[in-house]
């Protein structure tokens, strides 16, 4: 599947760029006319595959965040989130909702927040060379919401 339009950004794993990617790939993603509502799940589930990247991949040192979103004529938003840090001992149990490998306040929520916002997640991970996450969302968008209703 040819993808609509693409773009690829980078940012250093500061949490002041959290945001920033939210809002870059959200705007890019706007021309497929999505719904405040899918707009908000997408920002969601970036919000916690970028924080994952600052807290856990680069937890002692600034990295850097690859980004690459496609949009496909289908509606189909894909936002690959990709680092080189630590990388995940074991994923499966990395995605079981309450575990976290630091502790503390982290409530280990942050791969079961993406999955519940996103019609799919997928994550690799190597041990030592880095993860990557990929999200997609089907934006159904208000024109179909408009015919639907």
């Amino acid at each position: 599947m040819t993808p609509l339009n693409e773009m690829r950004m980078t940012v250093d794993s500061r949490s002041v760029n959290e945001s920033y990617v939210r809002v870059a790939v959200s705007a890019f993603a706007a021309q497929l006319d999505p719904t405040v509502e899918e707009i908000s799940d997408l920002k969601t589930a970036l919000s916690e595959a970028v924080t994952n990247c600052i807290v856990h991949a680069y937890a002692d040192r600034v990295g850097r965040i690859n980004i690459h979103t496609q949009l496909f004529e289908t509606g189909l938003v894909r936002v690959r989130i990709r680092d080189r840090g630590c990388g995940i001992p074991d994923v499966k149990q990395a995605l079981e909702p309450l575990w976290s490998s630091v502790g503390g306040e982290r409530a280990g929520l942050g791969f079961a927040v993406m999955e519940s916002f996103c019609d799919k997640v997928r994550v690799r991970s190597t041990y030592g060379r880095g993860t990557s996450v990929t999200l997609e969302k089907q934006i159904q968008g208000r024109e179909h919401n408009k015919s639907a209703a």
